[in-house]
């Protein structure tokens, strides 16, 4: 995607359309824009899963989302400018910065926000045991 032209961007506006992101915001992750950075920057470290998707799209800067696969082990996704990512409901991930220490990501969801991290162990969630079905049903 073109992260420098995110406003005009045709691709962008189509992904929303189709996907009916209707809700968006940006965020900066950096020591200096973001408030309680230090304490932000561990909970988004830590194991997580949502309810809702999680849909991520970089302007600038880097960083890592981290996927638990379906043996259960790391996967680590490089991301940076011009890169979206959809985090499926139920998945556990984490998010960390790269040694740049920046990135302005926009947030988009279907409707209203809902940024409750559950941590691990959540399984008993329907959004988890909906992802675990997903997983054995592409194993098969």
């Amino acid at each position: 995607l073109d992260a420098d032209n995110y406003e005009t961007d045709p691709c962008l506006k189509e992904i929303r359309r189709a996907e009916n992101y209707s809700w968006m915001d940006i965020v900066t992750i950096h020591k200096d824009k973001l408030p309680n950075y230090e304490e932000k920057i561990k909970t988004f470290y830590e194991e997580h899963l949502h309810l809702d998707d999680e849909i991520r799209y970089i302007l600038d800067g880097s960083g890592y989302f981290d996927v638990r696969d379906k043996d259960d082990k790391w996967i680590r996704i490089s991301m940076e400018k011009g890169d979206m990512i959809t985090l499926p409901a139920g998945i556990y991930h984490r998010f960390t910065l790269d040694e740049n220490n920046y990135v302005k990501a926009m947030r988009l969801f279907v409707g209203e926000p809902v940024w409750t991290a559950y941590n691990r162990p959540a399984d008993d969630f329907p959004a988890r045991k909906q992802y675990m079905k997903f997983l054995a049903e592409e194993a098969h």
